[in-house]
């Protein structure tokens, strides 16, 4: 059954990579989600004035891999305790968020933070937002699969 999933973790070129490579991942696509801007250009985003943060959205096959792991893969690739920033890029569209398509994804994705919390795998308590799905914003042609093409 293919399902889907959207991640954000800071620049979504770094994200788009890391999900890549995920046996059961059938597609991903980089774009923006969550302001209030209708197709926002990446420019525009950048002007942290229009409420989007940077994302991935992944199609997968779910009798490949569970949500879980991509939970779990999630949380490895970025610093889910930092506030509006990853590594040097800083800004509200580098926020750490996940967007859910149903109450089994939302409840995962809360169960997750709490246990990892407990588990204290962090030094800072992890402070990723979980928001329902809101309306996905294809980036620019010249984003999707950016570090591939670029050979990286």
């Amino acid at each position: 059954m293919i399902e889907h999933a959207i991640f954000a973790a800071g620049c979504f070129w770094n994200v788009q990579v890391v999900f890549d490579k995920i046996p059961g991942v059938i597609e991903t696509q980089v774009g923006y989600i969550g302001g209030f801007l209708p197709y926002p250009t990446y420019e525009q985003v950048c002007t942290n004035t229009t409420g989007h943060i940077e994302a991935v959205k992944l199609s997968y096959e779910s009798q490949t891999v569970s949500y879980d792991y991509l939970l779990n893969v999630f949380f490895s690739c970025h610093d889910p305790t930092a506030l509006n920033r990853q590594g040097v890029d800083i800004g509200s569209q580098y926020q750490s968020a996940i967007f859910y398509f149903n109450e089994k994804q939302k409840k995962q994705a809360l169960n997750k933070i709490q246990e990892l919390n407990t588990k204290k795998l962090f030094k800072n308590k992890i402070i990723t937002k979980i928001h329902p799905l809101t309306e996905f914003f294809p980036a620019e042609e010249y984003h999707q699969k950016f570090l591939e093409k670029k050979g990286k």
